[in-house]
């Protein structure tokens, strides 16, 4: 807003005069290096970056009404005399101070601002987040990049987003998010400003209209060793009971190192078979993978989000796919109940993986890859071993499946592909034998 002067204010650039912004109502004139709209309004005169904030359209071709200016492409609409938006889209605009002397506008064309750009994007990224607004992501992406906060900002911020909005906990959101944070180092510098912006938007997404979660507490006792915690939290998993896991899983963060915390999340995540279709095992691991990138006092909060993918999963024992035409659930459980005799007879040994012993695993014959994989323990295959194993079986059988398949097809096999590669993946954090029933 304009101030009359008699004389010349410091660092003020002049703009136009007066009279002829008085006539045309509106102006744009470039000071400092920016392109500045002026408007004539109510017998003050203000000055905005001409450039709307949402999308770039010149705003000297909006309109001005009861002190609000109007953007003609989008329609977003600013304050002003300060910029502030009323469309949380758009952003808020930049103003100028302006001054009028002996008939001259003088327009300042560095202005001071009360919030540093990295806060501000900060601030942006939030709000794109709350409001699913795939725009304000991207814009607060690439800005944070170009200063310097362009992997750990939106990470964290999504993370803490994605652990806090969503009732259910752990979901496609985090987990893309995580791979995203996988590939930031293998990437070009715009294909990383790129993974970011997946990553946040589809959190933002996965959270879209969803109540938030609200966390339990951990249990008071920090003297309760990883077999308790271990058999408690599997037990309150079987039972379906949330609350009880939740507590239990948040007291082991508090005491335990991180292998225990992979082995009481494993055991759990195996205890039914290949739980809601391999998004069980797959969010576990990431989850892990995510706290190696934004580190372990997250932990209760991360690990904490995984809980209903355990409780509330589907348990493909209880579908008749895994029944008939053969009893695969059964021969998956009776292995379960020999793997302690299969390990001890394995321990001291050392497993090469024989010729033929992926082909073997892609047979036809569920009982004889029962028996490859029975031998293989017998034989002292570690549990990276045998995963590793089975994931170049599950990767080999994608680059063998006819393309005429169907859609639902394919995401079996690629399922498929998602749980072997967790399994190998959290095989690398612990050597506790429920591996091998993942296996």
């Amino acid at each position: 807003m304009a101030t009359e002067s008699t004389d010349g204010p410091e660092g003020y650039e002049a703009a136009t005069d007066l009279e002829s912004l008085q006539e045309e109502g509106r102006a744009v004139t470039t000071v400092g290096g920016h392109s500045v709209a002026l408007f004539h309004h109510e017998g003050e005169v203000y000055g905005v970056d001409n450039r709307c904030p949402h999308m770039g359209f010149p705003l000297s071709k909006g309109t001005v009404e009861d002190g609000l200016l109007t953007c003609h492409w989008h329609h977003a609409r600013f304050e002003l005399s300060c910029g502030d938006t009323f469309d949380i889209w758009a952003d808020d605009v930049r103003t100028f101070p302006t001054a009028v002397r002996d008939g001259t506008v003088y327009v300042d064309p560095d202005p001071e601002t009360d919030v540093a750009p990295e806060v501000h994007w900060r601030n942006r990224l939030v709000d794109g987040m709350a409001e699913n607004l795939s725009l304000v992501l991207a814009k607060s992406a690439i800005h944070l990049d170009g200063l310097g906060e362009g992997f750990a900002t939106p990470l964290e911020t999504a993370v803490d987003f994605g652990t806090k909005y969503r009732a259910d906990g752990w979901g496609r959101g985090l987990t893309t998010l995580g791979a995203m944070a996988n590939l930031y180092d293998q990437v070009d510098h715009d294909e990383k400003r790129r993974a970011m912006f997946v990553g946040v938007r589809e959190v933002a997404d996965n959270c879209a209209g969803e109540p938030p979660r609200f966390d339990q507490y951990a249990l008071d006792n920090e003297d309760l060793g990883k077999d308790r915690l271990k058999s408690w939290f599997r037990e309150t998993c079987e039972v379906r009971d949330s609350d009880g896991a939740e507590r239990c899983l948040r007291a082991a963060t508090a005491t335990l190192p991180p292998e225990d915390l992979v082995e009481i999340l494993v055991a759990a995540a195996t205890d039914h078979l290949y739980m809601n279709g391999s998004h069980t095992i797959d969010f576990v691991n990431k989850a892990f993978e995510t706290l190696d990138h934004v580190g372990w006092e997250r932990a209760p909060d991360v690990l904490a989000s995984t809980v209903d993918t355990i409780t509330d999963g589907s348990r493909a024992e209880e579908t008749s796919a895994w029944r008939q035409p053969v009893d695969v659930a059964e021969l998956c459980f009776d292995a379960d109940d020999d793997i302690p005799e299969l390990s001890a007879a394995g321990d001291g040994k050392a497993w090469d993986r024989p010729d033929g012993f992926v082909d073997r695993l892609l047979g036809d014959d569920p009982h004889d890859i029962d028996e490859a994989l029975r031998d293989a323990i017998r034989e002292g295959a570690t549990t990276e071993q045998l995963a590793h194993a089975v994931a170049v079986a599950a990767l080999r059988r994608v680059a063998q499946f006819a393309t005429s398949n169907e859609f639902g097809d394919w995401n079996t096999v690629h399922h498929t592909v998602s749980f072997a590669n967790a399994v190998e993946r959290l095989a690398g954090r612990t050597d506790a034998d429920d591996l091998y029933r993942a296996c």
